[in-house]
């Protein structure tokens, strides 16, 4: 709607994992880097645990972008609140077994370990990212995931489990000594701090084609303090600012159109 007044080939803060738009900030460019470490290695298990909003799910969507699909092959569940055997159903489904699903614990698991050891024989590591792991209440699910990596052959485990979930998800693991032993990797995403905010506009306005400034150098400050510096936060704050701001016929952003929208957003 806005992009035409402002020059733009797209909408610079879509609320959606498109890792084209990822920042690398200090704190994205580490997570990204444990999780790349623990796949590569073959490491078991990894936790990557963030506020909401403060880009867990667009780092899964950049690492997976990253692996050679004719090494890995990947099953990325983002909607974990099922139960154990219906996980373990879409897990063999998102690895590409998507005939005649059995419905039995048993036959799922016989499938699952073919599958495992196929992958394996063809030179493929398997994947399994459970994205927003803290929504997960029962505890024979965690269990069921622990389980999954007694597959193993030769010392080495036939699958990596990337568990991404906000901050309560490490005190659930916690509580289940068995699977926190498991976890080889770990890492911890907060807000970005008031320069990286301003980093992580540029950044997303370049990525839509930005080719003159928009934003005046003295909204940034307001936009971290509106935001405390998570992604999601900013994303909605810059939104609302260029839109308000082609109706308004701005040049550019000022702070008083970013006080317009902090205070509607809060109201």
């Amino acid at each position: 709607m806005y992009e035409e007044y402002w020059g733009l080939t797209e909408k610079p803060f879509e609320n959606t994992a498109d890792y084209r738009f990822l920042y690398y900030s200090s704190q994205h460019a580490e997570a990204f880097s444990r999780l790349t470490y623990a796949i590569n290695e073959q490491k078991g298990t990894a936790l990557l645990t963030g506020v909401f909003g403060c880009g867990k799910t667009v780092i899964a969507q950049a690492l997976i972008g990253s692996l050679n699909k004719a090494k890995y092959e990947i099953a990325f569940i983002v909607n974990p609140q099922v139960s154990s055997v219906e996980l373990l159903r879409e897990i063999i489904y998102d690895l590409g077994i998507k005939d005649n699903l059995p419905t039995l614990k048993t036959d799922i698991m016989h499938l699952l370990d073919e599958r495992l050891h196929n992958n394996m024989d063809d030179g493929k590591n398997t994947v399994v990212i459970i994205d927003e792991a803290h929504l997960i209440e029962d505890k024979l699910i965690f269990e069921e995931l622990r389980l999954l990596l007694n597959l193993q052959y030769k010392n080495k485990f036939l699958l990596t489990l990337v568990l991404l979930g906000q901050p309560e998800l490490k005190e659930k693991i916690n509580n289940i000594k068995q699977l926190q032993q498991r976890i080889s990797i770990k890492y911890h995403l907060t807000g970005l701090e008031s320069q990286e905010t301003a980093k992580y506009i540029q950044h997303r306005l370049e990525v839509a084609g930005a080719a003159k400034k928009i934003f005046d150098d003295k909204v940034f400050d307001a936009i971290y303090d509106g935001s405390g510096g998570i992604p999601r936060r900013i994303n909605q704050i810059c939104d609302m600012a260029l839109l308000i701001g082609m109706s308004k016929k701005q040049g550019f952003i000022d702070d008083k159109t970013i006080s317009e929208v902090i205070e509607d957003l809060e109201g």
